[in-house]
């Protein structure tokens, strides 16, 4: 069995300066984009590897809270320019948003070249992006054991056949329940989690937003509920940080697979319901491994009949 030591994560996404409005406030230019929550999330468990670009206006305090979580941003590139840029609107119940506007920056001509010490990562998270520079990421990689994508509605649209190509390369396959409509045609998220394992991964999750999670893979259909907090402030980063939490359990996680990833999914459930709580990283600033298990453990009790 593989120790510990030899278990490395990997995350290539984006690194954004987000402006967010919802019912509880607002906030201009917050560190975010999917490679930054995710990071941040699997650092309860790991000391992830980071692969983004950035632009000249990233300040070093930034750089500092990267390196304050053992996150590892030798894969993190500078370039000239601005930093990608979204904002958005949160509708009164939450679970829709408008965006604003989306500033690409420096995010629009990057193509990762990973660290050669980056290369033998064992764990691998590819953040939402295009499916042909997901397939660019893992021909740098030597021998990954466990790859998982996440994907949108824009990349199913224009590069449904780049997609239809990567995914029987990967372990597991990220997405929200529009998104599986989308790729299979089906309304009913049972047919459509079935529809996409027949496309290639070993496992699909279906995000649900408040509604929890499914997972589709060849031992069956599991089902877990988000966990209940009456305080969501900004759900923004929400998915990324459930992405992370999955990720950095299963990474740090040497007990026997059968279960593995049920659990794993409930620490990222966890995770997720802490970086709702707050805007941008707030929440997840202030919270330590201890609270996370305290809450796994309500959790499981809660989950128990």
């Amino acid at each position: 069995m593989s120790t510990k030591n030899d278990h490395s994560l990997l995350v290539v996404g984006s690194i954004a300066f987000d402006s967010i409005e919802t019912p509880s406030g607002s906030v201009d230019d917050a560190l975010g984009g999917s490679a930054t929550y995710f990071s941040y999330a699997a650092s309860f468990f790991v000391a992830p590897r980071l692969v983004g670009v950035v632009g000249e206006d990233f300040p070093e305090e930034h750089k500092r809270l990267f390196a304050s979580r053992k996150i590892d941003t030798a894969g993190l590139v500078t370039l000239p320019g601005l930093t990608f840029r979204w904002k958005g609107r949160y509708h009164q119940d939450l679970n829709t948003r408008d965006t604003i506007a989306v500033h690409l920056n420096v995010l629009a001509d990057f193509d990762p070249r990973l660290p050669e010490q980056f290369r033998d990562s064992t764990h691998i998270f590819l953040g939402n992006s295009s499916p042909a520079l997901h397939a660019r990421v893992l021909d740098q990689i030597r021998r990954p054991r466990f790859v998982m994508a996440d994907t949108m509605d824009l990349w199913i649209d224009t590069q449904r056949d780049d997609l239809l190509k990567l995914l029987p390369r990967l372990d597991g396959l990220l997405l929200n329940d529009s998104e599986a409509h989308l790729l299979t045609g089906q309304d009913n998220m049972v047919r459509a989690g079935k529809a996409i394992l027949q496309l290639g991964p070993k496992f699909v999750i279906i995000k649900k937003g408040e509604h929890g999670a499914m997972l589709f893979s060849q031992e069956g259909v599991f089902v877990i509920p988000a966990y209940p907090t009456g305080e969501v402030v900004d759900p923004t980063g929400a998915g990324d940080s459930f992405a992370g939490g999955i990720m950095g359990h299963l990474t740090s996680d040497d007990s026997p697979p059968p279960g593995r990833l049920r659990r794993a999914m409930a620490y990222g459930t966890v995770v997720a319901s802490l970086t709702v709580e707050g805007f941008g990283l707030d929440r997840l600033k202030r919270s330590e491994r201890r609270e996370i298990e305290e809450r796994i453990e309500k959790y499981r009790n809660m989950l128990a009949f």
